[in-house]
């Protein structure tokens, strides 16, 4: 089956080739997905994985495609979006995901022990302007993309925005009437949002916003943060992040996910909606 009733929908797998060395190739993360009755839109920030994802898609592989707006990926365009379209097929069940940039100047240095994937490929020469040009106002590359990206079947997510960007792209796909956004790991300290900010946010249309499994494996936030997210805002979405050879296998995280779902106090119904139903709604044409 190719559809998104899956156990389980993750909107957030890095897999290789990537920046760095990852656990598994697509296909290998697609077979994994597979064996769990699972969905997984693989991301990497090298590249576009749309075609990739196609390819394994052919072999039945449950698995859609990500391309992040990075300067060595081709940057903030939306003629790098289009390409990863057609490159990702008609024939995907999900929405490609289109992330802005997560290599940006004064970024998130992250605290995971992380081996280059090609030795000559050197991270900061790759770092590129922030989403905002001035206080308050969207570089008008990021404008156009929102544009682009309102009549094409893609989720765009918010890659490595602080508070004050995303609430910015917020307004602005408001403003267009983008049919979906998703706010990249929200809540964790590189984006600032608090949950209170994501409360006040929960009436938007096609916002939906996500914690990830890493978040909670590197101390950064705990379950009764996670329950609290969930109660804040109906279109909390739950993720892995993952991907990293020295972090949980697929089935391992969602093993662990039980006990962070019961100390978060989660419901059946929630834990449904966090692992399943928002992640699909957030994907489905």
């Amino acid at each position: 089956m190719r559809d998104l009733a899956r156990q389980v929908v993750d909107v957030h797998y890095h897999a290789g080739p990537d920046l760095y060395r990852r656990r598994l190739t697509v296909g290998g993360a697609g077979r994994a997905y597979a064996g769990l009755d699972g969905w997984a839109v693989v991301k990497s920030h090298l590249a576009s994985t749309a075609a990739s994802a196609w390819e394994a898609r052919q072999e039945g592989l449950p698995v859609s495609g990500a391309v992040v707006l990075n300067e060595v990926a081709g940057g903030v365009h939306p003629r790098v979006v289009e390409q990863a379209v057609y490159a990702h097929g008609p024939d995907s069940p999900a929405r490609l995901l289109v992330h802005l940039p997560t290599m940006v100047a004064s970024g998130h240095r992250s605290a995971l022990r992380r081996e280059p994937f090609h030795p000559m490929l050197e991270v900061d020469r790759w770092r590129t302007a922030r989403v905002l040009e001035a206080p308050g106002r969207l570089r008008r590359a990021v404008r156009e993309v929102l544009v682009a990206a309102k009549d094409l079947p893609v989720a765009v997510a918010t890659g490595h925005c602080d508070r004050e960007e995303t609430l910015r792209l917020v307004d602005e796909a408001v403003r267009l009437g983008l049919p979906r956004l998703l706010l990249t790991h929200a809540t964790h300290p590189m984006s600032g949002l608090t949950v209170e900010d994501v409360s006040q946010l929960a009436d938007v249309p096609g916002l939906y916003v996500e914690f990830t499994a890493l978040t909670l494996l590197l101390g950064h936030r705990d379950a009764r943060h996670l329950g609290a997210l969930v109660r804040a805002h109906p279109r909390t979405v739950f993720s892995s992040d993952l991907g990293q050879p020295d972090q949980p296998e697929p089935g391992e995280w969602l093993r662990l996910s039980r006990d962070w779902f019961e100390h978060a106090g989660l419901t059946a119904h929630q834990v449904r909606a966090v692992t399943g139903l928002n992640p699909a709604g957030l994907l489905s044409p």
